[in-house]
């Protein structure tokens, strides 16, 4: 019998988990520790923090789904990994501290003979003073952080019903955020609702980001196919954002937020001020905050993750300069080069580098997109584990590992512009593969044959089926392997 421990129940944890349940046999013990009693599809945030849904839209209980799977869950957070043991005992263990009802605060050891680590991010709202639910912006990170946001937003359109004209800011905070495709998502929606209540005249909607231009999205942008023509992201998203009357700020570092104004340094080192009524800014992300621990209890915690608080993995975090980055700096197996037991996954590993170029300001401000590693990518790297996991428990440790790298992996994102189904519409794109590789493809990075996008209603139906089809997968009903990652 064997033990996989999965700590985190995300995208890339809950497929690892149901993989690893649908590979192993009964004997084989399969447990996820997450502190969160619900699982919530992020993507569909986004409609949450417009009105368009509410949480329990996109977020469900995770006992029962994982009783029904035969998945042992802890409703803890992990805070220590073990990987040696201890003095008394050199089975690897992880220390968890339980957050459910009743249990809340209790600590406990799990032994594990194989480790995912799949915890996502920390939101990070603390790295800018005043950012956050906790202080004067809004988030749609989670479901209630989302529900939150919606509120204050029919707050906005009373105002414009009323008359009374509104400022929006949407976009990223600290100049190493990620996820400008949800800011790009969110400012899109918001302009949606407000022009179709016929308020359009008197909102001022600005899109705030650390992307270097436009259609950057943390991935260096990307030359697409359009319409039968090649265009690169940048044009493709100008033309948008001109279209919808959007005023764009880039290359920007938050400093701070008060109430009713956001201060923000640009790359030119010049800082500048934007009064607000209403503000939703991403955070920056950082590792859950995991320590841990050598087999005689001295602290490891520095040589199994980065200075972010992510886990090494298989990837070259030798330190060079952009241009000599390569596609093959990447983690193929997502395994710990001190651990062959230890993965860590999606949000959790630590990437060796950027993909968009990284730029400081004459004050040393560093103003550069961290690479995205959610969605489908996340759900790609978790079943690569969990088959690495399950061959080497069937066949023995020697068994080859998975290869998942994002420098091999192409990806498919759809990203909403405004909710409904006869006047909604959203951005479709592809890519191949993720990491761009130019000397693969020179000039663009990517193969155009599989690098494409397009806009309009179509697609806001594929983003919407796309949400049924992923929660039913998530719950586990039938036919939910069949569904893709």
């Amino acid at each position: 019998m064997s033990r996989t421990v999965i700590l985190g129940a995300g995208i890339s944890g809950h497929t690892a988990a149901t993989r690893l349940r649908q590979r192993l046999g009964r004997e084989h013990e399969v447990i996820v520790v997450t502190p969160n009693s619900r699982w919530n599809w992020i993507p569909s945030n986004i409609w949450v923090g417009v009105g368009r849904m509410t949480s329990d839209d996109v977020t469900f209980a995770l006992a029962p789904v994982y009783q029904k799977l035969g998945i042992t869950y802890v409703q803890a957070k992990g805070t220590e990994i073990h990987p040696e043991g201890d003095a008394a005992n050199p089975a690897p263990y992880v220390t968890v501290e339980h957050t459910s009802e009743g249990r809340r605060g209790e600590v406990e050891r799990i032994p594990y003979d194989y480790l995912v680590n799949a915890t996502g991010p920390k939101l990070n709202f603390g790295a800018v003073q005043g950012l956050g639910p906790g202080g004067h912006s809004l988030s749609v990170c989670t479901a209630s952080h989302a529900e939150e946001t919606a509120k204050e937003l029919e707050g906005v359109i009373a105002k414009l019903r009323a008359g009374e004209k509104q400022t929006l800011v949407i976009g990223t905070s600290h100049g190493t955020c990620t996820c400008e495709g949800a800011a790009f998502e969110y400012v899109f929606n918001v302009e949606h609702e407000i022009r179709s209540r016929g308020l359009r005249h008197l909102a001022e909607i600005i899109y705030l980001s650390n992307e270097h231009e436009l259609g950057d999205f943390g991935v260096a942008g990307l030359h697409m196919e359009v319409g039968g023509f090649v265009t690169h992201s940048k044009t493709w998203a100008e033309s948008l954002y001109t279209e919808r009357g959007i005023r764009w700020i880039l290359q920007a570092h938050v400093e701070r937020v008060e109430p009713g104004e956001v201060f923000y340094e640009t790359l030119d080192g010049a800082k500048h001020s934007q009064r607000f009524d209403f503000a939703m800014l991403l955070p920056p992300f950082g590792g859950v905050g995991l320590r841990s621990f050598d087999q005689g209890g001295a602290e490891t915690t520095s040589e199994l993750f980065a200075p972010s608080g992510f886990m090494r993995v298989d990837a070259n975090y030798t330190a060079k300069s952009f241009e000599e980055w390569k596609p093959e700096d990447w983690p193929r197996t997502y395994q710990s080069p001190k651990f062959a037991n230890v993965f860590a996954v999606g949000i959790a590993f630590a990437p060796p580098h950027q993909l968009s170029k990284p730029f400081k300001s004459p004050n040393g401000t560093l103003i550069a997109p961290s690479p995205p590693r959610t969605g489908m990518p996340s759900g790609i790297m978790g079943r690569a584990v969990a088959n690495t996991i399950a061959d080497r428990i069937q066949r023995g440790a020697s068994a080859p590992a998975h290869a998942a790298s994002m420098a091999t992996m192409g990806a498919a994102c759809v990203a909403s512009a405004g909710k409904g189904m006869l006047r909604g519409s959203a951005a479709a794109m592809t890519m191949y593969p993720i990491v761009p590789d130019y000397e693969r493809f020179p000039g663009t990075g990517r193969d155009l044959r599989f690098t494409f996008g397009e806009i309009g209603l179509a697609a806001h139906w594929i983003k919407y089926f796309l949400h049924h089809a992923f929660i039913w997968k998530a719950k586990g009903k039938f036919g939910w392997q069949l569904i893709p990652e």
